[in-house]
């Protein structure tokens, strides 16, 4: 009995399970605070949740809901997004700054969410300020529920592997630079789950793997800037998950994961029992930043070997890659049925929206741009505007052209970005990228189909090269530099959704939009009411609420 009260006080502090006529609950409690990190052995100031950094990752299933109570003890306000959480007719909980009010200093906020019809492997980090330098950033599965089959046998165990860039300096720092109209600059190193290994074969081991058991690897790339290679020496990965979609299992030596883009390996413990290293290094760089960590054989007797395996070279072979990528269309996700009934290649498209990024100096200072609007985010959330009927008084809708101006490069506008697109329609966007660096985009609310990624530039002539029988449904896409990227997605999901470039200075300063999609009926079939403990600033902060949305 004392067991069983021990066990059931260990599940109450870590985040509580309650199973009822609903769907199970998990709750948690986060206490944001400050404290010296010292990840490239530089002490510096980091965002610590719980005293941790990383934070601490959640482990749900799918249509879990998830409770979060954020308690706020930095001197700025925060928000968090959930890095590929559709929080299906509810972007009141999407964490971003054109959907709800920051959490004030010394406030706390409770975050509300369901992952409804989801699997898969995501994060979270702060939207705030250039807080995601400094931490605040960790790791969010979603688990198939026990009745739904898996394309692979149970592993031994589930890792996640939180992989990115980072600054020495602190981000209220760089937050300066870019405030000054700097660019942020090279990274001073990479970190594997907050850690920078010294490849001298002496640190404790991450990980450790069992002889002959396979295990599985979430990979997430959670920083700021740079592409990551991850490779495991002498280890093949056989790809299994890509944000949240089953793919085809072929195996890699090793996968490039562009900036906020997550994926699940299974590695197979089946070589000679001793140390070896994961290592992530930065891709398209002049001066390569390398970090390991060490995975240990529970029987090993040997250290890893110094001799690191190599990074390919170059964007062609991304792009390879990439093309290799596929949907698995007989697997189940989060639902019974096949991810492959879905036939998305046979919908008729009703608007194509082509975004072309732009970087330009405004008054002697950086911006980055989408279309010529460089976005500015007003002091009253622009979900919160459109809620109380106040919008023509914070922004203008379609401010940009869904096809990019030939002077879009020549100058930027600095004003609210703010779409319309229209309820459960089928939309076609393309990213074209004039830049010489590589670009990640991504869009909150939705997972969309991947196309195609090409050289040069898009034209309706390229849809004769698109994948419309097998691309993998997922959240985020790179473009490589003077290339395209095309996606294509039905938007069901009512609400004010963020899509952004990935890449830390250029969301900051501006390459990021919203699209608006509204429900006609303003009906509870199509989006929840805004939150009883919704924060309100701005504007409509003394207003009276308007009434609620019926069935």
């Amino acid at each position: 009995m004392g067991g069983v009260m021990l066990l059931l006080l260990s599940c109450l502090s870590a985040g509580a399970m309650m199973v009822g006529a609903e769907d199970p609950y998990l709750f948690f409690t986060w206490n944001v605070t400050y404290g010296i990190i010292a990840p490239l052995g530089i002490p510096q100031q980091g965002i610590l949740i719980n005293g941790q950094f990383p934070g601490p990752n959640i482990n749900s299933t799918t249509n879990n809901n998830i409770v979060i109570n954020v308690f706020n003890n930095l001197d700025e306000p925060f928000l968090l997004t959930w890095n590929g959480i559709q929080q299906r007719k509810n972007s009141w909980q999407d964490g971003t700054l054109g959907a709800s009010c920051p959490i004030p200093p010394g406030h706390n906020y409770t975050y509300r969410f369901q992952v409804k019809d989801q699997i898969g492997s995501y994060s979270y980090y702060p939207t705030t300020a250039m807080h995601r330098a400094a931490g605040g950033f960790g790791g969010l599965r979603v688990n198939s529920r026990l009745l739904i089959p898996v394309p692979y046998a149970d592993p031994e165990d589930d890792y996640t592997v939180l992989i990115g860039d980072w600054y020495s300096k602190s981000h209220t720092t760089l937050q300066k630079f870019l405030d000054s109209g700097r660019a942020l600059g090279r990274p001073d190193g990479v970190l594997i789950n907050g850690k920078s290994g010294k490849s001298k074969g002496k640190e404790e081991p991450l990980f450790t793997m069992k002889p002959g058991k396979t295990y599985k690897y979430r990979i997430c790339n959670v920083g700021l800037k740079n592409t990551l290679n991850f490779r495991i020496q002498g280890h093949p990965m056989k790809l299994v998950e890509m944000e949240g979609s089953h793919t085809i299992q072929n195996s890699y030596d090793s996968l490039d994961v562009h900036v906020g883009q997550c994926l699940a390996v299974l590695v197979t413990a089946d070589k000679e029992p001793k140390d070896y290293y994961m290592v992530a290094s930065t891709r398209y760089t002049k001066t390569v930043l390398t970090t390991t960590a060490v995975i240990s054989y529970t029987n090993g007797k040997g250290p890893a070997s110094p001799v690191l395996p190599e990074a390919p070279v170059g964007w062609a072979w991304t792009l390879n890659q990439f093309r290799s990528f596929r949907w698995n269309l007989t697997a189940s996700a989060a639902r019974p049925n096949p991810q492959g009934s879905y036939h998305y290649g046979q919908i008729n498209i009703t608007r194509t929206i082509k975004l072309v990024n732009s970087a330009r100096r405004e008054g002697g200072k950086l911006r980055y741009a989408i279309n010529g609007v460089s976005h500015t985010n007003p002091a009253t959330p622009l979900k919160l505007a459109e809620y109380y009927g106040i919008a023509d008084k914070i922004f203008k809708y379609e401010t940009m052209s869904d096809d990019a101006p030939a002077t879009a490069s020549d100058k930027i506008t600095l004003e609210p970005n703010v779409a319309n697109v229209t309820f459960r329609t089928f939309v076609e966007i393309i990213f074209e990228n004039h830049e010489k660096s590589i670009q990640s985009w991504h869009l909150d609310g939705y997972s969309f189909f991947a196309v195609a990624v090409e050289p040069g530039r898009w034209t309706p002539e390229k849809r004769k090269n698109y994948n419309l029988l097998d691309a993998v449904s997922r959240h985020t896409v790179q473009v490589f530099p003077k290339s395209w990227a095309a996606i294509m997605l039905t938007f069901d999901n009512a609400g004010m959704w963020n899509l952004r470039s990935e890449l830390a200075e250029r969301h900051y300063l501006g390459q990021e939009l919203y699209i608006s999609v509204l429900s006609p009926e303003r009906s509870l079939r199509d989006e929840y009411n805004i939150p009883d403990n919704a924060l309100l600033c701005g504007i409509i902060k003394d207003l009276p609420k308007p009434p609620p949305y019926t069935i």
